[in-house]
């Protein structure tokens, strides 16, 4: 019924021996897909493998919080997977103005080492007729989107993005959405302070959005602070339809429809 699009199942915080519980937790829940996504070449393998699973579809990409010590031809390397009919997109990339830059770099060189990886995983995404997951985070105000919308404009009528965990206000998630793209929302939603995202949530037509975990990441209420897992998107879920005036089924529906069209999944739960 449910998907969950965008999680982490290859995470240090799962031992690969319990996957198999966190799917079986998350069909309980009423999720009936996944979508694992890598965040450097070190756990792609492990994705993939995940993504065995005919409930799990992968995603391939190198995180912006990585990007400082991947080859120099990373994305050349992700290209060999983009044919692999577990591979639904690409990503996660972006950029992340949040964490500080490690030792040896500033912040202005890790930011356009993130700004080249980000045109490269898109010039990937275009040429192997995909579409891409896009990672932003700032400290303050909205630096990393500005700077990852202007790249994603020039890439928007070959390649469709997503981006994910959105926290902005509607003026910005009407930005994307107008150059064809996705938000989506995740357990940040149900925060108590929250309001923002609440407001950008409920205003996103049905079409425009999907929801997720970010799992092992940001539990949303109530298990906030815990470890995150898909079966916990039911919950995230169940927050914004009733947001939303929906019934839960109403709200899995047209998001999980959303989530068909987006990464054109090799099954379809519809």
């Amino acid at each position: 019924m449910l998907t969950d699009s965008h999680c982490h199942l290859a995470s240090h915080r799962f031992q690969t021996s319990e996957v198999a519980d966190l799917l079986e937790r998350a069909r309980a829940a009423g999720v009936s897909r996944m979508v694992t996504l890598a965040t450097s070449l070190g756990d792609l393998p492990a994705n993939l493998t995940i993504a065995d699973d005919p409930r799990v579809h992968a995603c391939i990409g190198i995180h912006p919080c990585d990007v400082h010590h991947a080859p120099h031809d990373a994305v050349l390397q992700l290209s060999a997977f983009t044919r692999d009919p577990r591979v639904c997109a690409i990503g996660e990339t972006g950029l992340d103005f949040y964490h500080p830059a490690p030792e040896g770099w500033d912040d202005e060189s890790l930011r356009e080492c993130q700004r080249e990886f980000l045109r490269r995983h898109f010039h990937l995404a275009a040429a192997a007729g995909l579409n891409i997951i896009i990672h932003t985070r700032d400290v303050t105000e909205h630096a990393s989107f500005e700077d990852a919308l202007a790249i994603y404009r020039d890439f928007h009528t070959s390649v469709r993005a997503v981006f994910h965990c959105f926290v902005g206000p509607w003026s910005n998630a009407m930005r994307v959405l107008d150059l064809g793209g996705l938000v989506s929302f995740g357990g940040v939603a149900t925060f108590k302070n929250a309001r923002e995202v609440r407001d950008t949530a409920s205003q996103c037509p049905a079409g425009s959005f999907m929801v997720e975990t970010d799992a092992p990441y940001l539990a949303p209420e109530p298990y906030r602070g815990m470890r995150n897992e898909p079966a916990f998107v039911r919950d995230t879920a169940e927050f914004l339809a009733a947001l939303r005036g929906e019934t839960l089924e109403e709200f899995a529906r047209h998001t999980g429809a959303t989530a068909d069209a987006f990464f054109r999944f090799r099954t379809s739960i519809h």
